[in-house]
């Protein structure tokens, strides 16, 4: 596989009802499209050799005959194409019929798929013609002269990847089959359905789809019957849909007149990943008394792998109608653990450290909103700036008046002439920025929140955030170190999003001025004085790499568990345009070098709220040795 992607496709052809010879050179054409275009698996609505509407024609001898005939061809006429192929067709067992899903490959019929649950009702009549599976009387059925596995639990599996079928209704169950097949290891699910059209359906259809998918940990693919199908009572828009693990990847045009083929890439390594790691999953399984289904082998086709799917460059930051609601949930996880935690505490203040940066203006609003919630006046939150070597008029002017602006006590304690003193102390030559200097300013100011937490019988709220954390770019018992942290499961893409999003929607005009200003100002420590302009001299993006790309890298190894070289991979194709290659690999090295080395930080974090799917916390999420090695990451980057 490449890099665990499985490109899929749902094909909604044009049908003519009961024209099998017709219908098989439909599907025929769709099947030789998606090859051309590297599909590999590919799914047809449900009875689309004869049309879902045959109705009691599906008791005529003549339909039957001649749907057996045409699969047959259209299984001989494509024998040179291998992509695996599922296909509806009506087929006789013994003295029962059964609504199928045919799958083959190379001019091979691999299994068939019985539809487990028939509707009979309001509109549906299925039990009128067919069969259930769990009425069948055979295992085996025959199809021309070959006889192969008959069974509603089959796998179709090739190494990781594993395959199985569902029909129209059985999706619509409390416990479809899908489910079953997933916790027998099926991550691959492929729905052929027959699903017509009324007024709100298909949002609730799609929502389902997601869901299962979500529930199954599971590649979903769901081709349903199109134009051409009887119009007597019914219409069928043709509904394609391909989601995995709860996302909707992509979709067809509803009442399309033209057929279509959905594509879309499946990522099974990360849906292996994520099944790994809910150990929920399995316990499903050994508490689910259930027959073990039948594996089938095939080949999963080589292909050049061109992805389809989008592949987003910020995935930690929300985008259109969900900012609103994303940002909103942040903010009340973040007030809901620091509000518990001030009561816990019985704390009368709250002291953050205001550099007029983006993680300490994040700390405040954060403080601001749990006061207001838990009905403490602003003025007992000590907002303290602490003027140092490397302070710029701009992030001084913007703390003070951010501080001021949100109602918030304001205190000023330069760290100049402490940290002078402390050179001195050590013996330690002003004149050198080496991390001794730039790290005892940190440490200052860390002590002196600390104190003035004791002296007003506070909490110091922590401002470091979890790209930080990854890349260790804190103080050891410095700026890492707090009383409660509240940005520590937030990544600075994020962050900047939050601020903004508060400076839109939340505030007045003078703290809407100051907080995009602060949105606006190159990310630093501010350690080392400013150049000859007075402007921020020591950015950190400079000597870490982008945020950006950090939290790209972030995301996809921990999420997912990826290796350096797919992340590599997913980069080029999220960010191609904006950096080169060279440089890709350039910061993914540091990314990794640094997280293994920084990893002693992280084992001794102060408590803090968990906001999304990924935290570094060493009592929950991330568990890892100080001392583990590098190697295996880096060489595979070396190699790149």
């Amino acid at each position: 596989m490449n890099y665990g992607f499985v490109k899929v496709a749902a094909a909604v052809p044009q049908v003519k009802v009961a024209n099998c010879f017709y219908n098989i050179q439909q599907i025929e054409g769709l099947m030789r499209q998606a090859s051309q275009k590297e599909v590999q698996i590919i799914a047809f609505p449900e009875l689309s050799v004869t049309s879902y509407t045959c109705m009691d024609l599906f008791s005529q001898e003549t339909l039957l005959r001649n749907a057996e005939k045409a699969l047959l061809d259209l299984v001989n006429n494509t024998a040179d194409l291998d992509l695996l192929t599922i296909v509806g067709c009506p087929l006789v067992s013994g003295s029962q019929l059964i609504n199928a899903a045919v799958a083959f490959q190379r001019g091979e019929i691999l299994g068939v798929v019985p539809k487990s649950y028939l509707p009979s009702y309001k509109e549906f009549q299925e039990e009128r013609w067919f069969t259930a599976s769990s009425h069948l009387q055979q295992s085996m059925i025959t199809i021309g002269n070959r006889e192969v596995p008959l069974d509603c639990y089959l796998i179709f599996e090739y190494d990781e990847v594993r395959v199985g079928i569902e029909i129209c209704e059985d999706l619509w169950v409390p416990i479809p089959p899908s489910s079953e097949l997933a916790m027998q290891g099926a991550n691959l699910i492929f729905n052929l359905s027959a699903s017509n059209e009324l007024i709100g359906k298909h949002a609730y259809l799609r929502s389902l789809i997601c869901q299962q998918s979500a529930r199954c940990i599971a590649g979903y693919v769901y081709a349903s019957a199109g134009f051409g199908e009887s119009s007597t009572d019914l219409v069928f828009a043709g509904n394609g849909i391909i989601a995995e693990n709860g996302t909707l990847l992509r979709e067809s045009e509803r009442f399309s007149m033209e057929e279509q083929l959905v594509i879309s890439e499946i990522d099974i390594q990360n849906l292996q990943n994520d099944r790994r790691i809910n150990t929920s999953f399995m316990q499903g399984y050994l508490n689910h008394n259930m027959d073990n289904g039948t594996v089938v082998s095939f080949s999963l086709p080589n292909r050049t792998l061109d992805l389809t799917r989008a592949i987003d460059p910020h995935p930690f930051t929300p985008s259109g109608d969900a900012l609103k609601e994303r940002c909103e949930e942040i903010f009340h996880i973040q007030v809901a653990g620091l509000a518990k935690r001030i009561l816990h505490a019985h704390a009368q203040t709250a002291v953050v450290g205001i550099s007029g940066g983006l993680d300490s203006t994040l700390a405040l609003l954060v403080t601001v909103m749990t006061f207001d919630a838990l009905k403490i006046p602003r003025d007992k939150i000590i907002g303290i700036t602490m003027p140092g070597f490397g302070t710029t008029d701009r992030t001084y002017t913007n703390a003070c008046d951010l501080i001021r602006s949100l109602g918030v006590t304001l205190r000023e304690i330069s760290i100049k002439d402490a940290c002078i003193q402390h050179f001195k102390d050590i013996n330690h030559d002003i004149h050198v920025h080496d991390v001794t200097y730039e790290n005892s300013q940190a440490r200052e100011r860390t002590q002196l929140l600390m104190d003035v937490a004791n002296q007003a019988n506070g909490l110091v709220i922590g401002t470091g955030d979890l790209s930080e954390l990854a890349l260790g770019w804190a103080t050891y018992n410095g700026d890492h170190m707090s009383m409660y942290g509240v940005n520590g499961s937030i990544p600075k893409t994020l962050v900047k999003y939050l601020v903004e999003w508060v400076a839109n929607n939340k505030v007045d005009e003078a703290s809407r001025a100051t907080l995009l200003d602060i949105v606006d100002t190159p990310i630093s420590p501010e350690l080392i004085p400013a150049d000859e302009h007075g402007n921020i001299k020591q950015k950190t993006e400079d000597l870490v790499g982008p945020y950006e790309l950090h939290d790209f890298f972030l995301y996809h190894f921990l999420r997912f568990g990826a290796s350096p070289a797919k992340i590599y991979f997913l980069a080029k194709r999220a960010f191609g345009e904006t950096y080169d290659d060279a440089t890709l690999k350039k910061w993914l090295h540091t990314f990794f070098r640094r997280f293994f080395q920084q990893q002693f930080k992280r084992s001794c974090l102060p408590d803090g709220p968990k906001v999304g799917s990924i935290s570094l916390s060493p009592r929950g999420d991330w568990r890892m040795p100080s001392d583990a090695m590098a190697t295996l990451w880096l060489d595979e980057i070396a190699g790149l």
